[in-house]
């Protein structure tokens, strides 16, 4: 794996992330989110507040959203369990009841970036927040029909380049969708007709 990247020089890992996020339909139609962010190092590290052992969690940060049908977020919850500086990361989590309100498809990128980074919040859960708006997405998406013709243009279309309305993509599967490239051919992938 990543061979093109070594160039076929040794490499030994030494750190690993996951980032995770499960969404929960609950039976009041509405849709939880929780979000865990871990690091784990492959040695013992050494961190101004001790040294953490080989495997242990550096960090541990998780985050629970509760939003409605419209992606709005109506509760939310941060807990900071494993953290370099105990004592002082954990102190932030009340600070993301700002989340309430902040809707996930509208402007909520720049809003946790405006918000919470640097000192007013931790830069991990912010960057783990990142994440919610696409995980948001594929959780109501799970029982739905992607290309079900329902009036209105499909949430996905223009948002990555395989599903852009002018490309071969959306005028196999989606289309009702499809219009002209801007250069008029035709067929986006070659030109031909």
């Amino acid at each position: 794996m990543n061979a093109k990247l070594s160039g076929g020089v040794g490499r030994r890992r030494a750190q690993v992330r996951r980032i995770e996020i499960e969404g929960f339909f609950r039976g009041d139609g509405l849709v939880e989110l929780d979000a865990t962010l871990v690091d784990v190092k492959d040695v013992d590290y050494p961190l101004a507040a001790g040294v953490r052992k080989k495997g242990d969690p550096v960090h541990r940060m998780r985050v629970s959203v509760l939003i409605d049908q419209g992606f709005t977020i109506l509760d939310a919850h941060a807990e900071l369990e494993w953290m370099p500086y105990p004592g002082a990361c954990d102190r932030i989590g009340p600070a993301y009841q700002a989340l309430v309100g902040m809707n996930l498809m509208k402007g909520f990128r720049d809003a946790i970036r405006a918000e919470f980074f640097g000192t007013d919040g931790c830069s991990h859960v912010s960057e783990l927040l990142l994440s919610l708006p696409t995980a948001a997405v594929q959780t109501f998406a799970t029982f739905m029909k992607d290309n079900a013709s329902v009036g209105e243009k499909p949430f996905q279309l223009d948002r990555c380049h395989a599903l852009a309305t002018d490309g071969d993509t959306v005028r196999q599967y989606y289309p009702a969708w499809y219009r002209l490239p801007a250069d008029g051919s035709g067929n986006a992938e070659d030109g031909d007709v």
